[in-house]
């Protein structure tokens, strides 16, 4: 149904059509008549089953979100800038323990100076924490993000955050499509958890992993991201042949068949790009547009491909790492140039296994991604076991016990 509304109400009745059963809310700006709209319906009644929780802080709506999800709950929450980073702690909580939280993120300027406007360095510092984070070219995207988030998600057992542009996008009024129930029922299904807390079937979830099994768990978190991709890729297509047009996916090439110039943007600046591409095509100029959809899990091979052929690339970046420059360009260099070598999670260093690394890096056989003294039979047996069996149980324990029991009789 076709709506002249604003991008907040947008995402509100795309969220509500997800059918959430936990919706929790702090405000800040500038999301909160995302969560104002979702509150008004659960109290006029036209998003049923669905508990409304106000909290005291950013911090404890994830926190009730992290709870609803584990408890079976389909769970959403939304925050921007400081809130974002006050909800740190328990954001990375959420990701390791495998639980697909949808999260809006308004994208807004951290302080100080106090700045509610907007740029990408409140979502980009939490780049690194696990969550699967797409961005919205527009307010049509952003409403599709949404309703893919929540099968993405549960798919692969990550949260997500959909990152939509502060004021440019949330209180800017649109033309938007919006899905009927009907639709979006036929392209989510129900939410089935992969791990929920069960009195009749009790289980650990959350307990503390020791050196022995922390980097195979990190691993799987890694591994579970590259599976994404496709996933991502994917559900994209299926909403495009239930709801009817394409959005999302990994990337969005505009004019860049012939380009000498490619522009690497994300956001609601793709669409100003857009226009002056087309300006500058009329005057011959050969420029190209390479648009971000998925930021983490970053589509590599995709930028790699996208990139190849042309003399420059010009990285649009709204996120400053202070004494070295943007965030996005550090994933640019790193996509073309394959600067990962070797990283190590939790886990005591010994020198026969840098000289197994080294030797390794001599002959030019170390893997462009290694993890120190990974158990491969471990981490390979649990993705097999997660391909085989839809109810797989917390991930971080299944570890522990599989590593214990790797080791079991040796010395």
């Amino acid at each position: 149904m076709l709506k002249q509304i604003e991008g907040s109400l947008g995402v509100a009745e795309a969220i509500a059509l997800c059918r959430p059963e936990v919706v929790c809310a702090y405000p800040i700006s500038p999301q909160t008549h995302i969560v104002e709209n979702l509150g008004a319906m659960v109290k006029k009644g036209t998003l049923t089953d669905c508990e409304f929780i106000n909290v005291e802080s950013e911090f404890a709506a994830m926190s009730v979100a992290i709870g609803g999800s584990v408890a079976g709950g389909r769970a959403y929450t939304a925050t921007a800038s400081q809130g974002l980073l006050y909800m740190a702690e328990a954001v990375y909580n959420a990701s390791g323990l495998g639980l697909p939280i949808v999260m809006t993120v308004a994208s807004r300027a951290i302080g100080a100076p106090i700045n509610i406007w907007n740029d990408h360095s409140d979502s980009l510092s939490q780049r690194d924490c696990g969550w699967i984070q797409l961005f919205a070219e527009d307010n049509q995207e952003a409403v599709d993000l949404h309703i893919q988030a929540f099968k993405i998600a549960e798919e692969v057992s990550l949260p997500v955050m959909v990152c939509m542009d502060g004021f440019v996008l949330t209180h800017a009024f649109e033309r938007m499509d919006i899905p009927t129930q009907e639709q979006v029922d036929a392209f989510l299904p129900p939410y089935d958890p992969r791990q929920s807390l069960d009195p009749e079937n009790p289980v650990s979830i959350g307990a503390m992993v020791g050196p022995e099994a922390f980097t195979e768990v990190r691993y799987l978190a890694h591994a579970h991201h590259l599976q994404s991709l496709q996933v991502i890729d994917r559900v994209s297509k299926e909403f495009e042949e239930i709801i009817g047009r394409k959005s999302g996916g990994l990337i969005d090439l505009y004019r860049a068949e012939d380009a000498e110039v490619m522009v690497i943007a994300l956001g609601s600046t793709i669409g100003t790009i857009k226009d002056v591409i087309d300006e500058m095509r009329e005057d011959g100029k050969k420029v190209g547009l390479l648009g971000i959809k998925a930021y983490r899990p970053f589509p590599q091979q995709e930028v790699f491909a996208a990139l190849e052929k042309v003399k420059t690339a010009v990285v649009i970046d709204r996120a400053l790492q202070v004494g070295i420059g943007g965030v996005v360009t550090d994933d640019i260099i790193r996509s073309t140039r394959g600067l990962d070598k070797l990283n190590i999670c939790g886990r005591p260093i010994y020198k026969r296994s840098l000289h197994k690394v080294f030797d390794a890096a001599l002959r030019n056989e170390l893997p462009e991604l290694s993890f120190l003294d990974l158990e491969e039979k471990v981490v390979n047996d649990q993705l097999r076991h997660e391909q085989e069996e839809r109810h797989i149980g917390p991930t971080a324990e299944a570890i522990v016990r599989a590593v214990a029991d790797h080791h079991k009789g040796e010395v």
